[in-house]
């Protein structure tokens, strides 16, 4: 971790585990089955399970194919996010939402692409992805504690069902199917 992330670490320490919690509680009891966002609280559970993967792999092989594994579902998921859901938080009046929510987006993508220069198994690495951890964590921690319980909240059945066919459509489309 540089010492700028190590700084901004340092000033803004992230939410408590508990707050983390309760915002996937509110967010889960807002979800309809196979709605968008039921589809985005499903891959915001296998994105944290793909990170606890990549730090257990005990082998460079092993920690390098939860890597990919990983970095597939993140990509997929802001795709679709990105071409679905924040051009519909914009048009919501969450325009500062949208604009932060791409640009933590690209910065997790960019810094991913960094992980995979480095030795899987060395310090440094492991001291990246949990940055990395760290910002995606707070990224899901601001969608679903505010800006998707308030899109949900203030859309109409039409506009719920666009979101979800653009979002499966966009994920699809970058997954193939695969993840």
């Amino acid at each position: 971790m540089s010492v700028i992330d190590k700084l901004v670490a340092a000033v803004t320490p992230p939410e408590s585990e508990e707050a983390r919690v309760e915002a996937r509680k509110k967010a889960e009891a807002v979800a309809t089955p196979g709605s968008w966002l039921s589809e985005i609280l499903r891959h915001h559970r296998k994105i944290e399970a793909l990170f606890d993967a990549v730090k257990i792999a005990e082998t460079p092989a092993g920690r390098q194919r939860a890597q990919k594994d990983l970095a597939l579902l993140l990509t997929a998921h802001s795709i679709a996010e990105e071409a679905a859901v924040y051009p519909a938080l914009a048009a919501d009046k969450q325009v500062a939402h949208a604009e932060l929510a791409y640009q933590e987006q690209s910065a997790a993508k960019m810094e991913m692409g960094l992980l995979e220069r480095l030795d899987p198994m060395s310090q440094d690495y492991l001291d990246k992805l949990e940055h990395i951890r760290g910002a995606v964590t707070h990224h899901i921690y601001s969608e679903e504690g505010t800006w998707f319980l308030q899109l949900a909240e203030d859309v109409g059945p039409d506009e719920q069902e666009r979101i979800t066919s653009r979002y499966r459509e966009e994920f699809e489309r970058y997954t193939h199917g695969a993840a």
